[in-house]
C-alpha cells in the first residue's frame, strides 16, 4: 500500500493536518472524512486514485492530528465549510475535485454550493448536505446543547493497547478490524496507562441549531459541479431513501448510484469506489 506524505496546513486561527498521496502535478482531489474519523479514512481508497489525482485528505478541526478549537468554541457545519475554503486557499488550489464521506460529504456539498467556480467535480459517499431539522426536536435539542454537560468532564477512556481500541471501533461501526485499523491508529494518542482518542470530546456534544430541510434544499440548488452520489444498500438508517432522493432532486447535474455494503463503502470496497470516482470525473 502506498504510504502518504504528512502535511501541516497553517490557517489564520488553527493548523490542520493532512495526508497526501500522488504526484504534485496531478489534478488535486480534496478528500473530507466523516464524523469522528480522520484522513486515514481514505488510506485504502487514495492509493487507487493516484494515477488520476493528487489526493489531499484533511483532518478536519478536532479530528486526527489537526488542532482542536479554542475553549468556548463549538463545532458546526458552516464553520467547517470556511475551514475547507481556507485550506484550499492555503494549498493554492484554484480548482479541485471534492470527495466527501458522510459528514465530509455534507460539508463538501456546501463548499460546492458556496464557491461553484472552484469545484470541478463533486463526489459524495453516504451524504448530501448536513443533518436537517423538521422542527419536531428543535427546542429539545436547543435546550440540551445549552445545558452544562457533566459527561464532558469525565476522564477520557484509556485503552490498554491499540487492539482494544480497534475492537471498540469495530463494535461501534460494524467495520471489520482490518478496515477500521487505519482510522483508529491515526485517531489515538499515547496516555498514561495506554492509549486514548485524540479527537476533541466536544465533537460528541449536541448542536444547538440545525438547518431546516427547506434551507438545505435551497443551498443544494446552488451546486453547479457535475455531481455523483453513492449510497449504501440497504440504506443507512439515518439517511432514509425518500429524503435523500428529495435532496438529490435539488442538484441540477447529479448521478445517484448504490453499492451493497455499510456506511464506510470506501473502506469496505475501495476498488469499486475508486472505479466510480475515476469513471465519473
Amino acid at each position: 500500500m502506498i504510504a502518504p506524505t504528512e502535511r501541516r496546513i497553517a490557517l489564520p486561527h488553527l493548523a490542520l493536518a493532512a495526508q497526501v498521496w500522488g504526484d504534485d502535478e496531478a489534478p488535486p482531489l480534496l478528500a473530507l472524512h466523516g464524523w469522528l474519523d480522520n484522513a486515514a479514512s481514505f488510506a485504502l481508497l487514495a492509493p487507487l486514485l493516484v494515477t488520476r489525482f493528487r489526493v489531499i485528505a484533511l483532518d478536519l478541526p478536532g479530528h486526527g492530528h489537526s488542532d482542536h478549537l479554542a475553549a468556548g468554541a463549538s463545532y458546526h457545519y458552516l464553520d467547517y465549510v470556511r475551514v475547507v475554503l481556507d485550506a484550499a486557499d492555503a494549498l493554492h488550489l484554484a480548482r479541485y475535485t471534492l470527495l466527501g464521506h458522510s459528514m465530509g460529504a455534507g460539508i463538501a456539498a456546501l463548499v460546492a454550493a458556496a464557491v461553484p467556480q472552484r469545484v470541478e467535480h463533486l463526489r459524495l459517499i453516504e451524504g448530501l448536505g448536513p443533518l436537517g431539522d423538521d422542527g419536531s426536536q428543535t427546542l429539545k435539542r436547543f435546550r440540551e446543547a445549552l445545558t452544562p454537560h457533566a459527561g464532558s468532564r469525565k476522564p477520557l477512556r484509556v485503552f490498554r493497547d491499540i487492539e482494544q481500541a480497534v475492537s471498540a471501533r469495530v463494535m461501534a461501526s460494524g467495520l471489520a478490524a482490518e478496515r477500521a485499523r487505519p482510522i483508529v491508529t491515526r485517531g489515538l494518542i499515547e496516555a498514561e496507562g495506554g492509549w486514548r482518542w485524540r479527537s476533541d470530546p466536544r465533537l460528541t456534544q449536541t448542536s444547538a441549531v440545525r438547518q431546516a430541510e427547506s434551507q438545505i434544499h435551497a443551498m443544494l440548488r446552488g451546486i453547479e459541479a457535475p455531481t455523483a452520489l453513492m449510497l449504501a444498500e440497504p440504506a443507512t438508517p439515518y439517511l432514509p431513501s425518500v429524503p435523500m432522493q428529495a435532496r438529490a432532486d435539488c442538484v441540477p447535474n447529479i448521478a445517484v448510484s448504490h453499492l451493497i455494503g455499510g456506511h464506510h463503502l470506501h473502506l469496505e470496497q475501495p476498488a469499486a469506489v475508486a472505479e466510480w470516482v475515476v469513471a465519473s470525473t
